[in-house]
């Protein structure tokens, strides 16, 4: 059964966060809050969690994950960054941006894209998931929580907790900024384009 942890969201309890922490770093699941909705989470060595999450969502292993970062810094480890990109990625972080850039050797090939060899990264910008990030000093693997047959993706911790209580290893309840998919920009190309439309807002 899945621990609950009810975190405040302007000010997260620190003894909390680091259960979640421990969670992850013994290879499980987390269903946390982002500020687009929420994501099921784990970290790039557990292939395991991994697949637990594509059975979860009941997607191959084609689809996506996203690397979930603390700052322009640690994306800078995971993906090939030019000056042009740089500037835009600066303008946008942290926020409900996913963006699409070529994967360095950091990243392992099975979760990069199979034709691409690249990578859609964010840094998000709620509090608690910046909590997380600082206390875990690495990224996480994340793909939004949307059960298949569902228009939206889920929301409300406690619902999530009930719907997924044997399926992920603990539920980070708290307060989230949008319902709704982040926009996916690929800036491996040029201009950039939007790949989907979320909630934040692209010019």
């Amino acid at each position: 059964m899945a621990q609950y942890f009810v975190v405040h969201a302007q000010n997260p309890q620190a003894r909390l966060i680091q259960q979640a922490v421990q969670l992850l770093q013994q290879g499980g699941i987390l269903a946390m809050p982002t500020d687009s909705s929420y994501a099921l989470t784990c970290l790039m060595d557990f292939k395991e969690a991994q697949t637990r999450i594509r059975r979860i969502r009941q997607v191959d292993e084609q689809h996506p994950f996203t690397l979930m970062c603390r700052d322009l810094a640690e994306i800078g480890t995971y993906a090939k960054v030019n000056n042009q990109q740089f500037r835009l990625l600066k303008a946008y972080t942290p926020g409900p941006y996913t963006f699409l850039l070529d994967a360095t050797r950091e990243v392992p090939r099975r979760l990069q894209h199979p034709k691409r060899s690249s990578i859609g990264l964010r840094v998000p910008h709620h509090v608690v998931t910046q909590a997380l990030l600082q206390a875990l000093n690495a990224p996480v693997l994340s793909m939004t929580l949307q059960l298949p047959g569902d228009i939206q993706p889920l929301s409300v911790g406690w619902e999530i907790r009930e719907l997924l209580e044997h399926q992920v290893d603990a539920v980070v309840d708290s307060d989230i900024m949008h319902v709704g998919l982040t926009t996916v920009v690929d800036l491996t190309e040029d201009p950039p384009n939007v790949v989907r439309t979320g909630v934040g807002v692209w010019p």
